[in-house]
């Protein structure tokens, strides 16, 4: 028992990584904008290498890159903003918080009902343009790259001549290279000490300082990217060797379990990013998880019901 303890303590990981790789002044380069950048880039590149073996326009994977990259930006931003940044005015500590934002701390009257919740996105929308301040939301990402591909396609690929794609044409390919982008930023959460889960007493916790933490606490990021590396394995062997990307909708509905199921589960162990979040059966990444979870059940049924492409 001595020896299981001490063995425990030596393989606690003492978690003090500078998240600015290079400073510059007052600035730098964040290690976090760094992967961010290199995770869309590989993304692009692996579309790439999919539309070309599908004979697909050589420029349509400029306009997919320049479509996402928008879509991808504004979601996650936005995202972030309308979900999680609402916070109760009674709370102690609120004020001053509010009194920093900008925000009133007067509760707000709507027939009737007295509600204490204030966004300073909201009250300040060009807030959101401030993105050096942190905040971006994977869900609001997958809204945002959903959003962009059904543009995409309705404005350019399905003008083109002889075009048989759709949104879920799209999002079948897209997803492949997606999960490398959300590899890669799930290390960059790691690089910023943040969005970790609760304490454990397992070898590999991790103490994280900069964030204040005395305790070892479940690496999450590094379980997210786990099953991030787990989907693009899944998504490029279905790909290529399953030609799963003739049976529509099939890529996208694997993509959507891998991902946002394991979120789901895995949100149980990661603390609440929100104060409102506190009490609550289920967090908000659960919440805004499940419909996704529901429509990728709902997309590999239909993938299979449907004769396969030719």
């Amino acid at each position: 028992m001595i020896l299981s303890t001490i063995n425990c303590q030596l393989l606690t990981i003492v978690w003090d990584i500078d998240p600015v790789l290079v400073h510059i002044g007052e600035g730098g380069i964040r290690w976090y904008g760094l992967l961010w950048a290199i995770g869309i880039y590989l993304c692009y590149l692996i579309q790439v290498k999919l539309y070309k073996n599908e004979n697909c326009p050589a420029e349509w994977t400029d306009k997919l890159f320049m479509w996402m990259v928008i879509g991808l930006i504004i979601g996650a931003r936005v995202g972030h903003c309308w979900f999680y940044e609402w916070h109760d005015v009674t709370l102690p500590g609120m004020k001053a918080y509010c009194q920093y934002m900008g925000i009133s701390t007067d509760p707000v009257q709507i027939f009737g009902w007295t509600i204490n919740y204030r966004n300073p996105y909201i009250e300040h929308p060009l807030k959101l343009l401030k993105i050096w301040e942190g905040g971006l939301s994977s869900h609001g990402g997958a809204f945002g790259l959903l959003t962009a591909a059904w543009l995409l396609n309705k404005k350019v690929f399905s003008k083109e001549p002889k075009s048989h794609t759709s949104l879920l044409w799209i999002m079948d390919r897209l997803v492949v290279g997606v999960c490398v982008t959300a590899t890669l930023i799930r290390l960059g959460n790691l690089m910023n000490s943040e969005i970790y889960g609760t304490p454990t007493d397992l070898p590999w916790g991790f103490i994280f300082v900069r964030d204040g933490q005395t305790v070892p606490c479940h690496p999450t990021q590094i379980y997210e990217m786990l099953y991030c590396i787990v989907g693009f394995i899944v998504t490029w062997l279905m790909y290529w060797k399953g030609k799963a990307y003739k049976r529509e909708g099939l890529l996208l509905g694997v993509f959507l379990e891998i991902i946002f199921f394991t979120r789901f589960v895995l949100e149980f162990i990661k603390n609440d990013q929100e104060l409102f979040e506190a009490g609550h059966v289920l967090n908000m990444g659960q919440l805004l998880s499940l419909p996704f979870v529901i429509w990728g059940i709902y997309l590999i049924i239909r993938a299979f019901k449907r004769p396969a492409l030719p």
